[in-house]
């Protein structure tokens, strides 16, 4: 317990200075948090292809503002060529599971990289940056999983989804859902760059959207016969273990923020 309190604690000091400190910390953060993961996930679905690494890294700095405008042309035309060279590696290939892998290694890439693409265009929703929005939904996603986890351990009974992952229950579900729509109601005295509505939306996506991608891992992991993605947080596993969550929420979120900009405009 004491080795997962002092990693937790670690990790959650790294990612608050990362968001809080510059754009170019969280983009660095974040891209090792890409990377990691779609390792991870190779290594879960077997997937042995290195070009997957080379596409992940051309995906995120097309989608980042690292780079100038003007480049982003050439990283897509490389994307593509990278895509294609991945597909003809495995169709030239002569071991007889290379279409398997072909479809496992862009199952990789659509789990573990493009939703990272969409986490580091939210701080950058109103054109600066602003990472204090990306804070308050790992606030509200922590806040979801600590009280649906203490619901249910306390009053849980009847189970959610038992095939998938045996100890998430109702109750803790509806624990869980409550404590985020509190938190994000007060966000909003907080972190003012979104109304109390808004936040309010964002935790209720949070909510339902949380234990999907919670599930999700969990249904990989079973497939797959894996307890844990990975062994980088001592006590915790690995980066998909401690990021399901948002990995799952961060498109809807970055669809919510454009639809709402889009309005507002």
């Amino acid at each position: 317990m004491l080795t997962r309190a002092i990693a937790g604690a670690v990790f959650v000091s790294l990612l608050v200075f990362s968001l809080l400190f510059h754009s170019y910390s969280f983009l660095g953060l974040f891209y090792f948090f890409m990377i990691v993961s779609v390792f991870e996930m190779s290594k879960m679905l077997q997937v042995k292809n290195k070009i997957i690494y080379l596409i992940a890294t051309l995906l995120f700095l097309t989608h980042s503002n690292l780079l100038p405008v003007n480049y982003i042309s050439y990283l897509e035309a490389g994307t593509i060529i990278a895509c294609l060279g991945l597909f003809a590696n495995q169709l030239f290939t002569i071991e007889s599971n290379a279409i398997k892998e072909l479809g496992a290694a862009f199952l990789t890439l659509l789990y573990a990289c493009v939703p990272f693409l969409f986490m580091i265009k939210i701080p950058f929703f109103t054109g600066a940056y602003e990472g204090t929005v990306l804070l308050g939904l790992f606030i509200l996603i922590w806040s979801n999983d600590t009280f649906a986890y203490l619901t249910g351990k306390s009053i849980g009974k009847h189970k959610l989804m038992e095939r998938i992952s045996p100890k998430k229950t109702i109750e803790g579900f509806v624990g869980g859902f409550i404590a985020t729509m509190l938190i994000g109601y007060f966000l909003a005295f907080y972190f003012q760059i979104l109304t109390s509505l808004q936040w309010l939306l964002i935790a209720l996506i949070v909510s339902l959207f949380g234990v999907v991608g919670d599930l999700t891992a969990s249904m990989f992991k079973r497939l797959t016969g894996t307890k844990d993605t990975g062994k980088i947080i001592p006590g915790h596993g690995g980066i998909i273990d401690r990021l399901d969550s948002i990995i799952f929420v961060a498109p809807f979120i970055y669809l919510y923020l454009k639809i709402t900009l889009e309005n507002v405009s």
